[in-house]
């Protein structure tokens, strides 16, 4: 004679209840949620207006010191991740402020780092003992566990925009930090040291590999702006992306950073690029220009110094009011490495 129901039912909860007690837990009560049919990460597609933000921004250079901070960031939350300081599962993203004549102290962590330029010119970040002068669209790479600060010894304020795998070190339990004990590295290079060695399609005869990383740490905008512009003249624009490209390592031709891809791409004026979708959640900024963006069934409109983000798997397609550059980062590098990157072209 079978059990009835309610009794099952009772007997299944004693069984589970003396499995937690036990560290244990039935697979098949969590299989669907834990192996799901496609990406399912809760990420939600959301947009900060540059305005808004740098108001706030500000508001906090006159509220604290960047001696207190450290580091005097505004961390852009996901909102499915309040709290957390994501803006994606996997990255991080904030907006840094430096005010004319201040320093932040030189450090280093296990957390890979880029700076993307968006206001202000003549302020520097050091790496490794060379500094580079930041430009309004200049991507900047500060590798795992290299020792940088920064400083501003112009009239206006710089900002920009910083992208960390922060939440990927954290579930990896990685994270180190070290203070220099002092406020500025020292110099040991000239500026644009990096640059002639590493980015004019030539290396150093001796040089021997060392670490993931690109061993050029600015790659400056006018450069890129300059590639973009060549595609345009010499062929058509891809139907999903425009012109876009990535940043390299010129020794690898890999990624230029081992966790984080950094591309560009060039929107031509009236276009609107084909749906498609990747594994890969990705944050944007738009460097020029104006347009928008649908993601799913949310439409952003963006402008110059934006910054929205699209989640893994959601549909993605932009149109550009004009000429549009946007600067967007993503996990790939690591999805590829262990074989989960996919993307869809859709029609």
């Amino acid at each position: 004679m079978s059990a009835r129901p309610d009794e099952t039912a009772s007997r299944r909860q004693e069984f589970y209840d003396r499995l937690a007690q036990r560290n244990l837990s039935p697979l098949w009560l969590s299989l669907a949620a834990l192996v799901t049919k496609q990406p399912s990460s809760g990420c939600k597609a959301a947009v900060w207006r540059y305005p808004e933000t740098r108001a706030l921004l500000m508001e906090a250079g006159g509220l604290v010191s960047v001696e207190e901070a450290e580091r005097r960031v505004l961390v852009l939350e996901n909102p499915a991740f309040a709290g957390q300081s994501r803006i994606t599962t996997s990255l991080y993203a904030g907006l840094q402020l430096v005010l004319p004549g201040e320093r932040a102290r030189s450090h280093r962590h296990t957390q890979s780092a880029l700076r993307f330029v968006l206001e202000g010119t003549g302020a520097y970040t050091a790496v490794g003992g060379e500094r580079t002068v930041m430009h309004p669209g200049d991507f900047i790479i500060t590798p795992s566990w290299e020792w940088h600060d920064h400083g501003n010894d112009t009239p206006d304020p710089v900002i920009w925009l910083d992208g960390l795998d922060i939440p990927l070190v954290q579930a990896l339990d990685a994270s180190f930090m070290e203070h220099l004990g002092a406020v500025e590295q020292p110099v040991t290079r000239p500026v644009g040291d990096s640059l002639a060695r590493y980015g004019s399609n030539l290396l150093p005869v001796d040089h021997r590999a060392s670490g993931l990383t690109s061993p050029i740490f600015s790659y400056p905008y006018s450069r890129t702006r300059e590639a973009l512009e060549t595609l345009r003249r010499n062929g058509d624009p891809d139907p999903c992306h425009g012109y876009k490209m990535r940043f390299v390592n010129p020794v690898t031709g890999g990624f230029a950073m081992p966790t984080i891809a950094t591309f560009m791409q060039l929107l031509p004026r009236g276009l609107a690029t084909q749906p498609y979708r990747s594994t890969d959640a990705t944050v944007f900024t738009p460097v020029e220009g104006e347009g928008r963006t649908h993601i799913g069934d949310i439409v952003i409109e963006w402008s110059a110094r934006d910054v929205f983000v699209a989640p893994s798997w959601a549909t993605v397609r932009h149109e550009a009011t004009g000429d549009a550059v946007l600067f967007s980062f993503s996990d790939r590098p690591v999805q590829q490495a262990t074989g989960l990157f996919r993307e869809e072209r859709l029609s």
